[in-house]
């Protein structure tokens, strides 16, 4: 089997697996509980916090454990709204982002609140200009993902932050990192973020937990009330196995991002061109090899339809993805592609190959191989 839908999701790591069934076999107490087995899987959580503040350069005290991305981007947005309403209703975000901020959005929208959506060029790159045209004295909210789940583009968050936050300290600036995470280097002081969300499942990890990044003193509301877990902040019992799961997680990434980012680039820098060079009416989506992140390639094949393709790719033991997983089984155009103004045909052949640090070079190889012996036989039956 050659897996590269890890953009979706990926596998967990034999240590994550290991550490989870320990702590579900044996570990297993309520972190809650003042007793031995509650204290024990208290010190587990709290080491995932510490490896989690010192990469991303926070206080340990400022990281809050979710379900996942979409949680913990509908957290910021929401609970922002709510806790600055009085501040103004004005947010601010891109027309490239993930479902769980786009629709989280228009849901303040419905109940009065104004959002700019601000646009991209043909690279997938907003305009900084016009951000810091639309930075105004009532708003409250700028959200913008870091690395795109569909095209691998990278925003320059570092200079979008400070941008930010000269025109309105008090603005507060989200960053979905759910791509980014543990695969590209993130300072939230140097990047003048005060919300940032992650998921496990991406880097390795187990599915259902996830953390979020509130800097302290912020009036971001919780939305999950209870027993008052989490300094109050997220009720509900601690997810013990998945919150050590997530820092064997990271911890594994973080000792090797540099290491992984070389390997990776080249499983994508072999694909992308060998598809350009070997098979004609092909084009990459997004920004160039060197300048997107090496995790993500979205490539069109004109004259095929994308869903067509994966399944044929599928019967070989190829797993790739037709965009988003979230918009997958949708039967709409890609907003993200749309939004970097790619034509309908060209949208309708788009496929996303995204990789791991499991893959490797010779399954860029023989996904190629299959590749140039599908598309022509799929375009001569779409005439």
């Amino acid at each position: 089997m050659i897996y590269f839908d890890n953009a979706a999701t990926t596998r967990a790591s034999e240590q994550v697996a290991e550490k989870m069934t320990e702590m579900l076999c044996h570990n297993f107490g309520n972190p809650a509980s003042v007793n031995k087995l509650g204290l024990a899987v208290e010190k587990e959580i709290r080491h995932t916090s510490q490896i989690l503040s010192k990469g991303i350069h926070c206080k340990e005290s400022e990281i809050f454990y979710t379900s996942g991305g979409t949680e913990g981007d509908n957290w910021a947005i929401f609970g922002t709204a709510e806790g600055y309403q009085r501040q103004g209703k004005h947010l601010i975000t891109t027309k490239i982002e993930h479902p769980a901020v786009k629709k989280a959005m228009e849901a303040l929208e419905q109940k009065g609140y104004e959002v700019t959506w601000l646009d991209v060029d043909s690279y997938g790159k907003i305009n900084i200009e016009q951000l810091k045209n639309a930075i105004r004295q009532e708003t409250i909210l700028v959200s913008i993902i870091l690395i795109n789940n569909e095209t691998g583009v990278i925003q320059d968050i570092e200079e979008i932050g400070k941008i930010i936050k000269q025109k309105n300290e008090n603005t507060v600036f989200h960053v979905d990192a759910v791509q980014a995470f543990g695969k590209y280097p993130i300072n939230v002081q140097k990047m003048k973020i005060d919300l940032l969300t992650m998921s496990a499942h991406k880097i390795n990890g187990p599915k259902g937990v996830g953390m979020l990044y509130k800097r302290e003193g912020l009036k971001v509301k919780p939305y999950i009330l209870g027993g008052g877990q989490q300094q109050g902040q997220r009720s509900g019992t601690e997810n013990g196995a998945g919150v050590a799961g997530l820092g064997v997680a990271v911890e594994i990434c973080f000792q090797n991002m540099q290491k992984n980012e070389k390997n990776i680039f080249e499983i994508k820098k072999t694909l992308a061109e060998g598809i350009l060079k070997e098979i004609p009416n092909t084009k990459i989506n997004g920004d160039s090899l060197e300048k997107s992140s090496p995790y993500v390639l979205n490539v069109t094949f004109k004259e095929v339809r994308s869903e067509t393709l994966l399944h044929a790719l599928e019967s070989k033991d190829i797993f790739v993805s037709a965009g988003s997983a979230c918009n997958s089984k949708k039967n709409t155009n890609s907003p993200v592609l749309t939004a970097m103004g790619l034509s309908p045909e060209e949208i309708e052949g788009a496929i996303r190959f995204s990789f791991c640090q499991y893959n490797t070079v010779e399954e860029a190889e023989e996904c190629l191989k299959e590749l140039k012996e599908i598309v022509p036989i799929l375009r001569k039956y779409n005439r």
